[in-house]
């Protein structure tokens, strides 16, 4: 059994086995977190052997590469997919601890990650749109467990909208297919410059929108507190840490591989719809006062640097994208597992999210932080610098500002009531793993800045047909 199929071929009879058991029972829990352990571990490898030999193929079935389902890992899809499997399994693993409350949780987390691992490693267009549905329908799926109005009005919004998007993305897919035909992602890749500019262009915008309501950016941003706020911690943490991935990978495998000169030509309206997010992001964040609120709206703020990376461009630009959003991923998963967490080492566990998300050495999010403003020195814009460091202070300030408002006040002054108890040793546990994470690689990034900058040179590398600039 080839290592790229091994993660896909273990996750679906799981999930499907799940889904005939209770989830609420610890045994069936149990089993979810086992599997996902094993499918980190078989990605995990993979990673290293991309890194260590390049890109990896497979097709399907023995087909031919242009009949077959084409599975393609290189290190932008690898350490996606470790990433959010890596996301899922903390994520599940404090659900399970904690208590799970609805029956389907365990197999939909691992349909979830069947859904983002096949959509990581597809080399195929129209695989990924199959996968990127699977993902989100069980996003919807999870928003709405465990009943309850709120959850319900707020699973039928995220669906309205991103079908929405789904529409879009498949409206794009068809355009390219009928521009180039294929849906080959290397052949596409190929094609792309005999495509006519503005033909090219149109296409470019249907995928930007497509990905833009998947990521929460602004003005696309409107779904994104409702379902944050009404859905479980751990809920929120798969969503911020896992599949908000979706959009962020959709926009550097379609933008920087495989329509770059349209990229290149948007870059200008990409800065200036990132420079809004971040601001609108950051003034929203501080004006609230729940934790789980702030949040929702750092993370429209957040995916606007992703997009000003994507504007400045070209191998620095794309690597600060990469390392940026793996230290995203990793801040708001801590974030949210410990945003209802008590206790001296929980929140502990939360000032270590609370310094990354700022950039405050040693911890991820200081170097990517540090790689943004590199991209932003390397284009020469002392704009683009000075947003970057004003949206860092303004991070800073409401993140502590929560942190002050639910760990330090008196509880008669609170707008919220925390939990009264302390965490359990194994919810405690799950977030300082993480946060030992985030600090490890804070302490020693050269595994994240080799990854990043593997990751933007295969993405900018010139595929034939395609003129040096």
């Amino acid at each position: 059994m080839s290592l790229i199929a091994a993660p896909l071929l273990l996750l679906w009879p799981g999930a499907i086995v799940l889904a005939l058991l209770d989830g609420r029972r610890r045994g069936p829990g149990a089993l979810a977190v086992a599997i996902l352990a094993a499918v980190f571990v078989l990605l995990a490898v993979l990673l290293a052997a991309v890194v260590a030999r390049g890109p990896q193929e497979l097709v399907a079935g023995g087909w031919a590469p242009d009949v077959g389902i084409r599975l393609r890992v290189d290190a932008l899809g690898a350490v996606f997919a470790v990433l959010s499997c890596g996301v899922l399994l903390a994520s599940l693993l404090q659900a399970v601890i904690t208590g799970i409350h609805a029956r389907a949780t365990p197999s939909l987390t691992l349909f979830m990650a069947l859904g983002l691992t096949g959509l990581f490693l597809t080399g195929d267009i129209f695989s990924f749109y199959v996968f990127f549905e699977l993902a989100m329908i069980c996003a919807y799926a999870l928003t709405a467990a465990g009943g309850g109005d709120r959850r319900v009005r707020a699973a039928f919004t995220f669906a309205v909208v991103n079908l929405l998007g789904s529409f879009l993305f498949l409206i794009g897919i068809g355009a390219l297919y009928r521009a180039t035909g294929t849906l080959e992602m290397a052949a596409v890749a190929q094609q792309a410059a005999t495509i006519d500019p503005n033909t090219g262009l149109l296409i470019a915008v249907t995928f930007f929108v497509a990905f833009g309501i998947k990521l929460g950016l602004f003005p696309f941003h409107f779904w994104l507190p409702s379902v944050y706020l009404a859905v479980a911690p751990h809920v929120a943490a798969m969503f911020a840490g896992a599949l908000a991935n979706i959009g962020t990978y959709g926009l550097l495998r379609f933008g920087g591989a495989i329509l770059p000169a349209e990229l290149e030509l948007s870059s200008a309206a990409l800065i200036a719809i990132g420079a809004l997010s971040i601001a609108y992001g950051a003034l929203q964040a501080i004006a609230r006062r729940d934790t789980r609120e702030v949040l929702a709206y750092s993370s429209i703020g957040h995916a606007g640097y992703v997009l000003i990376a994507l504007g400045i461009g070209g191998p620095v630009g794309i690597g600060a994208a990469v390392i940026f959003s793996i230290a995203n991923a990793l801040n708001k998963t801590l974030l949210f597992l410990g945003s209802e967490l008590r206790g001296r080492l929980a929140a502990t566990a939360f000032l270590v999210g609370v310094l990354s998300v700022a950039g405050v050495p040693p911890t991820a999010g200081f170097f990517g932080k540090a790689a943004l403003f590199d991209a932003g020195i390397d284009a020469g814009s002392i704009t683009t610098v000075t947003l970057l460091f004003v949206g860092g202070a303004l991070s800073f300030v409401y993140l502590f500002q929560i942190y002050q408002h639910d760990r330090w006040r008196p509880r008669a002054e609170r707008e919220r009531e925390m939990p009264t108890g302390a965490a359990s040793p194994g919810q405690r546990g799950v977030a300082l793993a993480v946060a030992a994470i985030v600090v490890l690689l804070g302490l020693w990034p050269e595994p994240l800045l080799a990854i990043g900058e593997q990751a933007a040179q295969e993405i900018t590398a010139t595929t034939p047909g395609r003129a040096e600039p």
